[in-house]
């Protein structure tokens, strides 16, 4: 696939089924992301694969969270929360890994994970995997970075869906590049 075509075209897909992404598609998607672009080459992310029963892990600790939240959560709701990691064979947990630098700062390496988490969905259109990248209450929940063994230097950046797409993926936005990109000076 032409690379402008990708970079043009890669829409989310949320409704995905197994299977996973094989271990050499992985290769191409990490080293994808791997390439993002970082002042002073400090690669200030990593990365968890949850899969199989790491999404059953992933589950029950959202179902803590949710539940340390609001004590009084329905099992209807509890069960919504242990099954939200189910949604995809595979979940990369993307996570800025800071460190303390004279000329970057943790802002800078933040932005730079999400560039890389930009490379790896942008790589996993061009390989035909579906991907979405989520955020949202469990990416910010306390118990969820503890869970995963988050340091205090770290920050979720979101939790990355992959696997096939089970619908057709959405036609991309109509969006026009005037709309977001304007002259300066204005005259």
């Amino acid at each position: 696939m032409d690379a402008m075509f990708a970079l043009e075209n890669r829409v989310s897909c949320g409704k995905l089924k197994a299977p996973a992404p094989t271990q050499d598609q992985r290769k191409h998607l990490y080293k994808a992301a791997l390439r993002a672009a970082d002042h002073g080459s400090l690669r200030p992310w990593r990365f968890l694969e949850i899969e199989g029963e790491g999404l059953d892990e992933l589950g029950k600790v959202f179902e803590r969270a949710a539940i340390s939240d609001d004590p009084e959560l329905t099992e209807v709701q509890r069960e919504r929360f242990r099954r939200m990691p189910t949604r995809a064979p595979l979940i990369l947990a993307a996570i800025a890994a800071c460190i303390e630098h004279p000329k970057v700062p943790v802002w800078e390496q933040v932005v730079t994970t999400g560039a890389a988490v930009q490379n790896l969905i942008t790589a996993a259109f061009v390989n035909g995997v579906g991907a979405y990248w989520r955020t949202g209450a469990m990416v910010e929940h306390p118990e969820v970075k503890k869970a995963l063994g988050l340091t205090e230097s770290e920050r979720l950046v979101g939790f990355i869906y992959m696997g096939e797409p089970m619908i057709p993926l959405k036609p991309v936005p109509a969006d026009d590049p005037a709309d977001y990109f304007q002259p300066w000076p204005v005259k």
